[in-house]
Formats: structure tokens, sequence, C-alpha cells
């Protein structure tokens, strides 16, 4: 089921204050959902699209999230990757009532906490060295009891120390709309990263929720910060990226492909959402991001 209101995921409080979880791909636990705990996520392997709250960028290998309660996200590999993978992520989940407990009781780890409030927002840990990162998830999976407590926090210690990190969506999405609503749209960002090359219009997208044009639209921008034409081009350049740095194609036909009608009107939203042409952003791409696609592997 498609969802953008909080998934309440119950963890046993009185045994369990941490949850890990580690999955490949595809997987059918790779959806628009929220829930009322932190996440720490790191991707392991492939490349695609993150959606976090109302933003969309890439990941890749290495790539570390950190997002707040009630924000809604997912991780998207690129259509390109077609072999299934054993281990796309790992991630802890935690709440803020165990936080705030270790801060009553240890007022040192206060300093934790405006990491914590940007998290709000979402955060990714830019040059955070993968193979540390992973090292610290390892450590959390592998321990048990308050040897796995301590291998957390000392995590949460080396991110807090780590000064390079970008703020990822400009609205904070919560749950004040009301779950329904939150609901009929996450089914139709859903249906939108699905069918992106489909032809997708307001009307079909409004129909779709279940409420007039002028309701949906509210709705959408209110709940995800974009206008519903303007997220539908950010969907489609992401994929078009995937396309142009994995694949042969010509650019003319993965203009089609991600569902544009004609190539002026691609090249015209490719450069203003990337600031380049797509073949400068395919030569940029095969340079820098093709050899660690190898590596991954």
């Amino acid at each position: 089921m498609s969802i953008i209101q909080p998934e309440i995921e119950i963890v046993d409080r009185d045994r369990h204050s941490i949850r890990y979880l580690e999955h490949g791909w595809p997987t059918d636990l790779c959806r628009w959902h929220a829930h009322e705990e932190y996440e720490l996520h790191l991707i392991v392997a492939t490349r695609g699209k993150a959606f976090v709250g109302d933003y969309i960028g890439d990941f890749g290998p290495g790539t570390l999230f950190l997002t707040g309660p009630n924000l809604p996200h997912n991780w998207i590999t690129d259509d390109v990757w077609k072999e299934a993978v054993k281990t796309r992520d790992m991630l802890v989940q935690f709440s803020q009532t165990s936080l705030d407990q270790l801060v009553a009781g240890f007022p040192e780890f206060s300093e934790v906490r405006q990491m914590l409030m940007s998290a709000q927002s979402g955060i990714e840990f830019l040059k955070f060295n993968p193979t540390f990162a992973r090292g610290h998830m390892e450590a959390i999976r592998d321990s048990k009891g308050p040897e796995r407590i301590l291998a957390f926090v000392r995590f949460l210690v080396r991110l807090n120390e780590h000064a390079e990190r970008k703020l990822l969506s400009v609205v904070k999405l919560t749950q004040a709309e009301g779950r329904s609503k939150h609901a009929k749209v996450g089914a139709v960002i859903d249906y939108v990263v699905k069918h992106f090359s489909e032809d997708i219009s307001i009307e079909k997208a409004a129909a779709r929720a279940g409420m007039t044009e002028a309701t949906f639209r509210r709705n959408f921008q209110s709940m995800t910060g974009h206008r519903f034409v303007e997220f539908v081009n950010r969907v489609r350049v992401g994929q078009a990226c995937g396309m142009l740095y994995a694949s042969d194609d010509q650019i003319t036909t993965i203009c089609y492909q991600v569902g544009y009608q004609n190539l002026a009107n691609f090249n015209r939203h490719f450069l203003k959402m990337k600031g380049m042409t797509p073949s400068a952003y395919r030569e940029m791409a095969r340079s820098d991001l093709a050899p660690m696609k190898v590596d991954a592997g």
C-alpha cells in the first residue's frame, strides 16, 4: 500500500530502544512512507533518486542520510539497474524519547540535539567516509544489548562532529493536514514515480486522488513543497540522468523515454534543474560516476 502518512512501526521499548534493518533491491520496503522514529540510512549499492520531504536528489554507494520523525522519504534505484542487489540499504531507527532520556541522564549529549533538530528537514552527510559509515553500521548490527547502544551512540557522536552537511527538505512534512489527504497525495506520488513516462496531467492526478483539481493543487503543494507539474518534471529529469550515464541511447531517445514530447522542452527543464545540458551531464557523469559504479559492483 502506498503511504505518505507516518507508518507506525512498533518497537518494543521495554527491550529495544533502537532498531537495525538492512535490505536489498528490489523490495516492497522501498516506497514513499514515513514513521515516528528518526532514521539513519546508509546506501551501500546502486544509484538513483532520493526523495526526502520536498527534496529530490541523487544517491550512490556511501550516501548517508538522517531523517526526522514523520518526514516522508524513499530511495528509488534508477531503472538502468536490472540485476537484483543483496544489500542496498543499512539503517537504524530510533526515537526522540530515547535520545531525550540519554540527554537527561548525560547532559554532555545535549550537543547532539541541534543535529536532531536539523534532521526534521532531513540531512545528507557529505563526504563522510563510506568505509567508516559501513563499519559503524556493522558494529551496530553485530552487537547486542548495551554494546549495541554504545555502538549507536558512538556513530551519532561522529556524525555530530562532521561539519559537511546538506539540509534537504524546505517544507517539514507532518500529519497536520490529516492522514487521509496525505494518503491520497502519497498514492499519486507513487504513481508518478512508477509511470513517469506516461501522460500525467493535473486532471488525471486529481481524479486519482479523488479531489477536485483546485483542492488537489493546494494539497499537493502544501504537502510536498512543489507544484504538481514541477514535481513530474523533477522525476522525469532524475530518471533521464540515470539513463544518460548508464546507457548509450541518444539524448532524443531518452527525451521520449522519460515522457517529454519534444527535445526543446526536455533540454529547457534539464538545464533549469541541473545547470547544464544533457550532453554536458553525460560527459560529466561518465567521467565521475561510472568508475564509482564499477567499484561498487
